[in-house]
């Protein structure tokens, strides 16, 4: 069903690819996923809970940590839900409004976390280069100041990217070359020349993305070269080390996709389910696994928890 645009018909739906060729694959893959984002809320929530509930955990590290579990959370849920509903059905369509709002949903969340990210690593260059003062600088207001501005800066991305694609005119071919909604693909679509759209959103995205990256690449060279000591090194790359294995695994491929020209490879669907599915879901093991004190308080919460369950049987 197509409806008018000005003297041309606009699509009213969208044609989502398939990761996979074959129904007995796509019946299995639809197993792997579910039990992919089954772990990601499970483990992103069970951060965020852990850093609510103890009074340990209460300081600037820990506050950004909840909100990046947040982050991974919803950024997971923008298209993990359709795939999966889509594994299980042979017309894999998504309406022209629900393809724009997954499109923006996916930008809002995903600069967001970008920006936050960043912030992770500023508080993590206080906390080891100013040791003394660090209290002071990232105190609670701060923090929640940068995480407001993390949200606002990721709408006003989404929003632009949005913008830009709504205002283009889709009259068909409708099939999207990825399982989502993304810009790289969507634009494709659009029956008119896209040049300065790409090159405004290739501006748009690559440039924050790049950024970001190069901030953090900065921030954590200078946190080694301050460690003038072999053994302050040694300590300073441990304590980043989780953060620095986010970053590279959610990084790494928003650059590949998005400092580029919107040309489509066929790897692209592969990066796209590495930093949309299978990110989130490592970040929680990624943090806990390498943070004893994450895991201390997970057991004195679970602790609590059946005591608190004994006491209720009793």
């Amino acid at each position: 069903m197509e409806q008018l645009w000005g003297n041309q018909t606009r699509v009213s739906e969208f044609l989502l690819a398939a990761i996979s060729p074959t129904p007995q694959s796509q019946a299995a893959l639809f197993v792997v996923f579910l039990l992919v984002y089954i772990a990601t809320l499970v483990g992103n929530f069970a951060i965020m809970l852990t850093v609510n509930a103890d009074s340990h955990l209460r300081t600037p590290m820990y506050f950004l940590l909840g909100n990046l579990s947040f982050l991974d959370l919803c950024y997971s849920t923008v298209t993990a839900p359709k795939m999966l509903m889509d594994f299980l059905s042979e017309r894999r369509s998504i309406s022209y409004d629900a393809c724009m709002a997954q499109l923006f949903f996916l930008h809002f969340v995903g600069a967001a976390e970008m920006f936050l990210l960043t912030v992770m690593a500023y508080d993590r260059y206080v906390a080891i280069c100013k040791p003394l003062h660090y209290p002071s600088i990232m105190n609670r207001h701060l923090c929640s100041s940068l995480v407001v501005a993390s949200w606002m800066g990721g709408l006003i991305h989404s929003t632009v990217q949005t913008i830009l694609t709504m205002q283009l005119p889709f009259c068909g071919p409708n099939h999207v070359d990825n399982f989502f909604c993304d810009v790289p693909p969507v634009i494709k679509l659009a029956c008119t020349d896209t040049y300065v759209v790409e090159l405004l959103m290739v501006s748009n995205s690559g440039l924050i993305s790049t950024s970001c990256f190069i901030i953090l690449l900065t921030s954590y060279t200078t946190i080694l070269i301050k460690m003038r000591s072999p053994e302050g090194r040694r300590k300073a790359l441990s304590t980043c080390a989780s953060h620095l294995t986010v970053v590279t695994l959610f990084f790494g491929p928003c650059i590949f996709i998005y400092a580029r020209p919107f040309s489509i490879f066929s790897v692209d669907k592969l990066v796209s389910v590495l930093y949309n599915i299978i990110t989130p879901m490592l970040n929680p093991l990624i943090y806990t696994l390498r943070n004893k004190e994450v895991k201390s308080a997970m057991r004195r919460l679970r602790t609590r928890s059946i005591t608190s369950g004994g006491k209720m049987i009793l």
